[in-house]
C-alpha cells in the first residue's frame, strides 16, 4: 500500500496551519485549487475560513461537483470549523444559495457559539486520547454549533454537552481549529485511520 497523499484545500482560510502540522507528522500533503490538484491526493482536509465564500469558490473553481463525486465515492475528508459545514447535512441561517456536501448527517448552526468577539478557547476531554491524556485545547473562532446528531454518527468529544467532534464513516468534522493548538493529536488520529484505505493510486 503506498503512503496516502493528502489533499488540504487551499481556497481560502487557515490551510498552511494544517500542512504545517501534517507536515510535523511525516505526512505528505498538497495543496487543491483546481480540479486536477483533486484528482493527484487521496484525502482532503477542509479547512476554516467562511463557509459561505469557500461555498462560492468551490463552485467557481470546478471543485465542488469533483469533490462530491469523491467523497461519494469513499473518499476520507477531515473538515474543521467551517468544513465542518461544508460537510453537514443540514445547516441552520445559512445562505440560501450555499451549497454543502451532505456526508455526514448533523445538522450545524452557523456561527453557533458567536461571532468574532465571542471566540474562544478551552480543553477538551477526547476519550480515545485515553482517560488519563491531557485535554486538547480547543480554539473556537466562529464556530459552528451541532443541533442534531443522525443515527450513523459517533460523537468523539463534547464541550459543555455539546458534541464537537464527530465521524461517519470516512468523515470526521471538528467544530473548532485543532490546526491552531499547536498539538498534533487530531491529526494523528485522523492519519491513523488511513491505514486501511488504500491509495488513490491503486484504485483508479
Amino acid at each position: 500500500m503506498q503512503v496516502p497523499m493528502i489533499g488540504v484545500l487551499a481556497l481560502q482560510g487557515a490551510f498552511e496551519s494544517h500542512q504545517q502540522l501534517l507536515a510535523e507528522l511525516g505526512a505528505q500533503s498538497r495543496q487543491v485549487r483546481t480540479p486536477a490538484d483533486l484528482e493527484r491526493v487521496d484525502v482532503l482536509v477542509m479547512p476554516g475560513g467562511e463557509s459561505t465564500t469557500m461555498s462560492k469558490l468551490l463552485v467557481t473553481s470546478g471543485l465542488f461537483d469533483p469533490i462530491s463525486q469523491r467523497i461519494s465515492g469513499g473518499m476520507p475528508v477531515f473538515g474543521t470549523c467551517a468544513g465542518m459545514i461544508l460537510l453537514a447535512t443540514e445547516v441552520l441561517d445559512g445562505r440560501p444559495d450555499q451549497l454543502s456536501f451532505a456526508a455526514i448527517d448533523i445538522t450545524v448552526q452557523r456561527n453557533g457559539y458567536g461571532r468574532q468577539l465571542d471566540s474562544f478557547e478551552t480543553e477538551i476531554f477526547v476519550p480515545s486520547f485515553g482517560a488519563d491524556a491531557a485535554p486538547f485545547h480547543g480554539v473556537f473562532i466562529r464556530a459552528p454549533k451541532v443541533a442534531r446528531v443522525g443515527d450513523r454518527v459517533t460523537v468523539l468529544a463534547e464541550y459543555d454537552g455539546v458534541p464537537v467532534i464527530l465521524r461517519q464513516a470516512a468523515i470526521t468534522v471538528a467544530s473548532f481549529h485543532p490546526e491552531l493548538a499547536g498539538d498534533h493529536r487530531l491529526h494523528a488520529e485522523f492519519l491513523n485511520s488511513l491505514n486501511r484505505i488504500p491509495s488513490h493510486a491503486e484504485t483508479s
